[in-house]
Parts: C-alpha cells; sequence; structure tokens
C-alpha cells in the first residue's frame, strides 16, 4: 500500500466506528453525559458535582471532518487523528466522571444518616446495583485507555510517514537539486506522487572534504575570557591551523599558525605589544597577518593570511569562507533572566555532525545517561520532538526540554528543573528553575571537532561564585560527554568502514533528519535552503 493509501486508511476517526446510541439524552450539552446514567427515581440525574467544570467538555464529533472514502493529505490525515485524540480525551473524562459519581453514590448509600431509613436487605441491594455499574465503568475506562494508545500510535506512523516524505532522493538534476525543499505542510501527498523514488539519508564512509559553501559562515571559536592580552589561542579549523590573539587596540585577530619563514607554529611564540613573535627568529605578525618586524635581517613585505575576526557578546567569531562576511553577527546570549555560571572547550575526537547528530537526540538520555543527568527518568512508550512546519527548534515531548540547531554547527536547550537532575513537569513553562545550555560544535577536523559549551541558569546566582565551582561544572560536564563519546565514537568507525549511521528514521529523529537535510543542501550549494525562515 503506497503512502497515501496508507495514511487514509489510518486517518479513518474512531469514532466514525461507534454507534450514534450515546446521543440519544434530551438535553445534554454536545451530546452523552455521564450525569444521564443514572435516570432512575432518586437518582444523580440533577446532581450537581464540584468535578463539573473539569469534566463539562463538549463532544467533538459534531466537528469531526468527514472525509470517509477520501484519499487525505498529510493536513487533512493529521487533522483527523487531532480530532481522534480530542475524542478520547472526550471519551476518558466520561469514564472518570462516571466512577468519581458512582462512589458519590457508595458514599451516600453507606452515610450512618441513611440506613437509620433503610433496611439491611435495601442497602444490600443497592450496594450490589452499584458494584455492578462500578465494573462496568472500570471496563469503559480500560476500552478508552485502549482508545487512546491506539490513537497515539497511529499519530506517531503518520509523523513518520510525514518525516519519510522529507528524504525523498532529489538528486536526478542540477535543478532539482538547487530547487526549494518541499515542505510536508504545505503540499499534500497526492501532489508528491510521482516524484523521485524515497531512500534513508545516506551518512557512510570516510568523512569527505568539507565543502567550501560550509565555511561562509560566522563560527564561534574561543571565549572571551579565554583570550587575554599576553596569550594565544591555537584552533584548528576546517583542517587548517589558526592561532588567535589580541593586537595593540585589544581586537581580537586570527592568523595561520604558521610562519613565513620557516613554517614554525607561531601558537609556541609569545606576544609582544599586540604583535605575534615566531620563537624560531622572531619574526612578528599583527592580526591582519602583516609582518612589521624582521630581526637581523632587512623587513621585507611579508604577509601570512588571516580570517575576518570579531568579538561580541563574550565569544571570538571567525569566518573561514571565500565570500564576503555579513556585517551582522548572530547572537548566543542566553535568554533574558538567565546567568552564565560556566564556559567549557574541548576538543573531542568525533567529526563534528556525528556530534551534532547526538545533540540533537533527546530519546537517548534514559538510556545513555543513567549515570548523570537522567539518572531515574522514565523511559517513556512515546518519545516525541515537536516542530513547526518549517524549523530546526522544537520541544519534546513528554521532557521539558525546548532544543533549536542554529546554524551551522550550534545547539541551544533550555531545561526544565526542580533540582540537579531531576525534571519537573512535562514543559518548560510548567517548571519555575531552568538550565540553558549552548553547544557549538566547531568543525576542526573530519575527525575532530572543538565543542564550546556555555552553562546558564536563571536561579542561585550564588553559585557563581563560590570558589573552583567551574572545575565542579567541567568535571559534570566530561563526564556526560563520555557518556556519549563511547556511543559517538564507536558509530564513527563502523561510519568509516562503510556503515550507514542514518539508515533507519523514526519520528523522534526530526531535528537530526532536518539537520541533515540543512546541511545537505548547504554542501550542495542549494539557492535556498530548506527550513530556513524564508521558506
Amino acid at each position: 500500500m503506497n503512502t497515501v493509501a496508507t495514511a487514509a486508511a489510518l486517518s479513518l476517526p474512531i469514532s466514525l466506528c461507534r454507534s450514534s446510541k450515546l446521543n440519544t439524552k434530551k438535553g445534554v450539552r454536545g451530546g452523552f453525559r455521564v450525569l444521564a446514567v443514572f435516570g432512575e427515581e432518586g437518582g444523580l440525574q440533577d446532581k450537581k458535582s464540584v468535578w463539573d467544570n473539569i469534566f463539562d467538555v463538549e463532544d467533538p464529533r459534531s466537528k469531526m471532518p468527514q472525509c470517509k472514502g477520501k484519499f487525505l493529505d498529510v493536513n487533512q490525515a493529521l487533522e483527523v487523528a487531532r480530532y481522534d485524540i480530542q475524542y478520547c480525551d472526550w471519551r476518558a473524562r466520561q469514564d472518570v466522571l462516571t466512577i468519581m459519581l458512582l462512589h458519590e453514590k457508595v458514599v451516600e448509600v453507606l452515610n450512618p444518616l441513611a440506613r437509620d431509613y433503610k433496611s439491611i436487605g435495601t442497602l444490600r441491594k443497592e450496594l450490589a446495583g452499584l458494584q455492578e455499574e462500578l465494573n462496568r465503568a472500570h471496563e469503559q475506562v480500560h476500552i478508552s485507555e485502549a482508545r487512546v494508545a491506539t490513537a497515539l500510535d497511529k499519530l506517531a506512523h503518520m509523523e513518520a510517514l510525514v518525516n519519510d516524505r522529507l528524504l525523498q532522493d532529489r538528486s536526478t538534476t542540477e535543478s532539482d537539486q538547487t530547487s526549494s525543499f518541499p515542505s510536508t505542510s504545505t503540499q499534500p501527498l497526492d501532489t508528491m506522487k510521482g516524484r523521485l523514488p524515497q531512500k534513508s539519508l545516506n551518512v557512510s564512509g570516510p568523512v569527505q572534504p568539507y565543502s567550501s559553501h560550509l565555511k561562509n559562515f560566522w563560527y564561534p571559536v574561543a571565549f572571551s575570557t579565554d583570550l587575554k592580552d599576553d596569550t594565544m589561542v591555537p584552533i584548528d579549523c576546517f583542517e587548517e591551523p589558526w592561532v588567535i590573539f589580541r593586537g595593540k587596540d585589544g581586537k581580537p585577530g586570527c592568523v595561520q599558525n604558521s610562519c613565513a619563514h620557516r613554517a614554525c607554529p607561531l601558537h609556541l611564540g609569545s606576544v609582544n605589544e599586540g604583535r605575534i613573535q615566531c620563537p624560531y627568529h622572531g619574526w612578528e605578525y599583527t592580526i591582519d597577518g602583516k609582518c612589521e618586524k624582521m630581526p637581523s635581517t632587512r623587513l621585507l613585505n611579508v604577509k601570512i593570511k588571516s580570517l575576518p575576526c570579531f568579538e561580541k557578546e563574550g565569544m571570538i567569531w571567525v569566518w573561514p569562507g571565500s565570500d564576503p562576511p555579513p556585517a551582522t553577527l548572530p547572537s548566543l546570549q542566553p535568554p533574558p533572566g538567565f546567568v552564565i555560571h560556566a564556559e567549557i572547550v574541548m576538543e573531542l575526537p568525533v567529526e563534528h555532525g556525528l556530534l551534532l547528530d547526538n545533540l540533537l537526540d533527546l530519546a537517548h538520555a534514559p538510556f545513555t545517561h543513567t549515570s548523570t543527568f537522567a539518572k531515574g527518568w522514565s523511559v517513556p512508550s512515546l518519545v516525541k520532538f515537536l516542530t513547526p512546519a518549517s524549523g530546526l527548534e522544537g520541544y519534546w515531548d513528554p521532557y521539558p526540554i525546548d532544543m533549536e540547531f542554529r546554524p551551522p554547527c550550534m545547539v541551544l536547550s533550555t531545561i526544565g528543573i526542580s533540582k540537579p537532575g531531576k525534571l519537573e513537569g512535562k514543559s518548560t513553562r510548567q517548571c519555575a528553575t531552568h538550565l540553558h545550555q549552548l553547544h557549538v560544535c566547531m568543525p576542526s577536523s573530519r575527525n575532530k571537532t572543538r565543542l564550546l559549551y556555555r552553562m546558564s541558569l536563571d536561579f542561585a546566582p550564588v553559585l557563581k561564585h563560590i570558589p573552583f565551582m567551574q572545575y565542579l561544572w567541567r568535571h559534570f560536564a566530561e563526564q556526560v560527554l563520555n557518556e556519549d563519546l563511547r556511543l559517538v565514537v564507536g558509530q564513527q568507525e563502523r561510519m568509516i568502514n562503510g556503515a550507514n549511521v542514518w539508515n533507519l528514521p523514526v519520528s523522534y529523529d526530526k531535528l537530526g533528519v532536518r539537520y541533515r537535510l540543512w546541511r545537505d543542501a548547504v554542501e550542495r550549494g542549494a539557492k535556498q535552503l530548506p527550513f530556513s525562515k524564508s521558506t
């Protein structure tokens, strides 16, 4: 069965298969109401309950889209599934209310004041009848639970079908490669029939040399606090060695980490009056790469390569690309109300794309991070990452975590916490305290990543002033990363030997899939990138 037919078959609402006899009581808003279960004289028909505000929910079946016998596009199929969920919620509320009202009836029957006016036989008869009704109500609850599970499974399957449509093979012609990506939220499935056959993402084999297009972005490479006036920070960026230092005016510069004279690494030297001095023969270079001093010889017109370099919001940025850089730099500041508590730099032995895949995936946490931040997390039956129709950000369900991929190599996340390592609520809005994290995965080489990690809190500002707290945060960050590294390094080994590390994407891989599709478009030089704000 093709995708369109499958979506249509799975999208028949549960309510279409149910009897319409439930909506037989008159004067009940929106259909069936549990208060009408007790129709006998002296029952609860007119009894007002304190739970009415919670359970007085309109029956959604009257608004259910009628689509029987029709093929559905993605929008229609998801809309039908959404109404299925609403119906399950309404049905479950009615079942729970039935049990609550029956419980009230039991209490009323067993009331000592009531017993004075009823015989033992009458009480036994009433209790037996109530017990039978309670059994029926409990059976109905079990049926509702099964319906909810079925509806959630159906919705997850339909979401997977949508993700599959993002994995279309777009390699037939150059025009197809440079055209904009189809958005599953705006194009129905039946308009996509006849497009290229589906296939999974192929990320396998040794990492190929980086495309020049991927270099045309601003990359954060260091924290401002790590670059003193008399220090240097050596970095590798796209398999080229560079060194960062401050000039006479305090502005940062980034020059090639190799002396023009004898190719000696410049970071082994020193910074003198805003110039970096080679330790071999003392040649000195400014932040734009010009050699201004050559001891013991005649000054020659010598210059080494340099990169555009700027400082903004506590970070040093470089532009390694060949295109002219834009005048504005993106902002990576934490949200208002957060205070930065830790800034950590690490060199990791994995390709930066594999590390980004890992950071954009939270579904692995209850299995991988059982000794650190996810200790005690339950394993839900269904994990979802919910995103806008076209975007690189969203939130996890059921975890209170908002997450975003920020091109070209940044991951930002906000986590709602109650105490270290514990989750509170099912969304960040339900949580009183939060942890904000920034991960910058700069591609040092094809098997090495320079990771910049910044941690911010919107509570306990005094922690920032505790001596040696920075080392405690670093220890914890290394523990978490080590739990991931043993897996990602193993992935990298398999990938280099030909294994596809993206062979079977599932619904909770959505953000990682979108990152891979974005990166693939960048490396191909697509004129319009997928999931951008302009699409």
